[in-house]
């Protein structure tokens, strides 16, 4: 049986990051409104990258299940952690391997990318800066003397490497390395060296953590979204919209409660992130569904938002039907869906129209309504 060659990104987390302060390991802590963890992975989501694979230090394996990608135990040296997740990936058809540390989220596709074209000629490749800054050697607390920085780089991550050198180099390897480049180069590879970037920082020490938020932030668009949706009326005392119960002749003919708005409200959502749609997600043909709130999907779309490093910046919902009258539940709305969206109220905008009597709304026979979303960069 032959295996189409494949890409993985090896994500080395198993790390404790004792010079990042009090609290958790560094990667599972908060960063721009996701984990360093989270932000690290979602760089190699690539077209690129077939394969994801992360090690994780044996007190963190109960943490997996909250990673989209799998995950192994590492060992008690960095070299070690690397050769357990290149084990992991033996036998499994990969050709190239991105080696990259998880204390650097803020890696940018135009970085992974030139690393895998120069792999296209060398058996290694990996970011570094050129060092512009002087040189001291220092000793209690003095100057000591100058070093000639011609020729030094600073190193970064990923490094990538053909798949069976870099395992054969590791399997070879006795003690713990600096990184894989010094593992590569003791087993006679060739690491070619491609433009880093100044963003592609490592968080390091408390106040790291302020500037990789930043260039987060600066490198999160602002993503925008729509969505409609329209729910039959039948027979029935209330109608759900916004999350606010209604009193009315009719109710809706729906799976859920039928809440119209907030169903284009969360279409939105998905629609900003192009992440599919309520039906996606959560599908009509099953059962659990029957009758449920409809706040639990808006949540789930807000999470989903989260999640990327996204929160609401604001959102417009206007509800299309000739009764019941909006108005008087307009503000009861606006705070119902602020609260599910954990965003101030003055982000959100409920407001209605009629159809003029004409069309489906207009003969009274249902009810339309169609939202729009901008998520931003969470703070």
């Amino acid at each position: 049986m032959t295996h189409t060659p494949k890409t993985a990104a090896l994500i080395v987390a198993a790390g404790r990051g004792t010079r990042a302060g009090p609290g958790a390991p560094k990667q599972w802590r908060a960063l721009a409104g996701a984990r360093v963890i989270d932000w690290t992975l979602r760089a190699f989501d690539l077209p690129q990258i077939d394969e994801r694979i992360v090690v994780l230090h044996a007190e963190d394996m109960d943490q997996a299940a909250t990673l989209p990608a799998p995950c192994v135990t590492g060992g008690a040296t960095r070299a070690a952690s690397v050769l357990a997740g290149l084990e992991a990936l033996a036998g499994r058809g990969v050709a190239q391997v991105l080696i990259h540390d998880v204390a650097r989220p803020c890696v940018s596709r135009a970085v992974i990318t030139s690393v895998l074209d120069a792999l296209q000629h060398a058996s290694g490749a990996a970011p570094a800066l050129a060092v512009t800054d002087a040189l001291w050697t220092g000793a209690e607390g003095r100057v000591t003397g100058t070093q000639d920085r011609s020729g030094l780089f600073r190193a970064q991550t990923p490094q990538g490497f053909r798949f069976e050198a870099i395992l054969a180099a590791h399997r070879a390897r006795t003690g713990d390395a600096a990184d894989d480049v010094e593992v590569a180069r003791a087993a006679g590879l060739d690491v070619a060296i491609v433009a880093g970037e100044d963003a592609n920082l490592k968080i390091t020490h408390p106040g790291d953590f302020a500037r990789a938020a930043q260039h987060l932030q600066e490198a999160t668009p602002m993503r925008m979204g729509t969505g409609y949706d329209v729910h039959a009326f039948a027979p029935g005392d209330h109608v759900m919209l916004c999350g606010v119960k209604i009193p009315h002749t009719k109710g809706f003919r729906a799976h859920s409660d039928g809440d119209v708005a907030m169903h284009a409200l969360t279409d939105a959502i998905y629609g900003a992130l192009a992440d599919g749609d309520i039906g996606q997600h959560f599908p009509p043909s099953d059962p659990q569904w029957k009758g449920a709130a409809s706040d639990i999907f808006l949540r789930h779309a807000v999470e989903r938002a989260r999640a990327r490093g996204l929160a609401v910046g604001n959102v417009d919902v206007t509800i299309i039907c000739e009764r019941p009258k909006i108005g008087p539940h307009a503000s009861a709305m606006r705070a119902q869906l602020a609260g599910i969206m954990g965003c101030d109220t003055d982000r959100v905008s409920v407001k209605a129209t009629t159809s003029e009597e004409l069309g489906f709304t207009g003969r009274e026979e249902g009810i339309a309504a169609q939202a729009a979303a901008l998520l931003v960069p969470a703070s």
